[in-house]
């Protein structure tokens, strides 16, 4: 049994506290927004859905206790209908429509909400594990010299590839123009919902554009920025590091969410659903966790080999932008022509609200593609610990 999307709705991707549209957002209201919008699109039957899986990274406070079950409660659902909370990092939206496909696939689910959502002003990154060993002794063991934060990472990638601080910082300020334009053309318009909250003091708010686009980037401005994640420790162990990394040249902190309903061929046509894609295939892989952000590299190359594609035939890439020197070390080792890849901008311009990116991108690419006329989409996006998800869409 095949699985298809029938559609893809996401809120425009708000900037962290104080002065972000969406700070003071409840992170349920917020999924429960996208995943109603969804609901009201599409004008399904909402007692026809099997399952809702969501993805969430800071799965603590206002985002804990299966927070996706509460948002898809807020949105209307029945109480029949199950849901479940996931975390595979900045993967979760990606990995719950991987999880909503496969039960599409195996006859489990019949249709399934596969959805994402991070209030990271709500929720700072990292709050789960404040103050906390979150890795243990048999890890310390493992590893003894230790692991590092992401941004580290990144400078690790900077390094290794031979990357310069005017390449991230040229890729990133492609990325604010391709966002800028795409706004312009109203090439967004079909992927938005529109948004309008009451905060949790009571207050309204709306927002309508993605909040961390900056048209008047340019490379000179971002040249003028300092290293994010220069710290002492980390220069003696790596004295190869260029300290290249900065605010400007990595997704800023964000909160939005998105929603996605998959079902299969039968059922849609049963249902008088058109659906705008077919899954066509899925991995997932694990990779070096000192480095952990280069797992977009095996997985894109399992995922074409999975499929039976190879590079040229894909007409359009959402490589998720958590860091510039990711998605260049990415195209430096597939060869991937770059003008096919994040057409419309990337997470450093649109922003990466974390466990709502994965559906994000989804939402995006099938933008791109029905815009472009292209036939075969891929995504990919790197995750913490060493983690990367891929697929393949293939637009109907």
């Amino acid at each position: 049994m095949d699985a298809v999307i029938i559609d893809a709705v996401r809120t425009p991707v708000g900037k962290g506290k104080p002065t972000g549209a969406l700070a003071g957002v409840h992170p349920v209201d917020l999924h429960a927004h996208a995943i109603r919008a969804l609901l009201a699109r599409t004008g399904v039957d909402p007692t026809l859905i099997s399952d809702v899986i969501g993805g969430v990274v800071g799965q603590i406070g206002e985002q804990s206790l299966n927070t996706t079950r509460f948002a898809a409660l807020a949105a209307g659902l029945p109480e029949s209908v199950p849901a479940v909370t996931i975390d595979r990092q900045c993967g979760s939206g990606q990995q719950a429509l991987h999880f909503a496909a496969q039960g599409v696939r195996s006859g489990d689910y019949t249709l399934a909400i596969a959805s994402g959502v991070e209030s990271m002003s709500t929720i700072p990154i990292g709050s789960q594990t404040l103050g906390r060993d979150a890795l243990g002794p048999r890890m310390a063991h493992r590893y003894p010299d230790g692991l590092v934060p992401q941004g580290i990472s990144a400078e690790l990638i900077a390094a290794r590839w031979n990357l310069t601080r005017r390449q991230l910082d040229e890729f990133a300020a492609e990325s604010h123009q391709r966002a800028t334009a795409a706004w312009k053309d109203g090439r967004f318009d079909t992927e938005l919902t529109p948004t309008r909250f009451t905060r949790t003091d009571g207050t309204e708010t709306e927002l309508n554009v993605d909040e961390t686009i900056r048209p008047t980037t340019t490379v000179d401005i971002l040249g003028a920025l300092r290293p994010a994640f220069y710290h002492e420790r980390h220069a003696a162990r790596f004295p190869q590091l260029g300290w290249h990394v900065t605010a400007g040249n990595s997704s800023p902190i964000n909160d939005g969410a998105a929603a996605m309903l998959v079902t299969n061929t039968e059922t849609a046509t049963e249902l008088g659903l058109r659906p705008r894609a077919r899954i066509h295939s899925l991995t997932v892989v694990g990779d070096d966790p000192l480095y952990m952000l280069t797992g977009i590299i095996p997985a894109t190359a399992k995922v074409l080999d999975r499929a039976g594609l190879r590079l040229s035939d894909i007409d359009a890439f959402e490589v998720n932008e958590a860091f510039t020197s990711v998605v260049l070390a990415w195209l430096a080792e597939t060869g991937a022509d770059p003008s096919k890849v994040n057409i419309n901008g990337g997470a450093t311009a649109i922003g990466h609200p974390i466990g709502a990116s994965g559906a994000r991108i989804t939402a995006t690419l099938l933008s791109v593609l029905e815009q472009t006329g292209g036939r075969y989409g891929l995504q990919t996006i790197c995750e913490a610990g060493g983690l990367a998800n891929a697929m393949i869409i293939e637009r109907l």
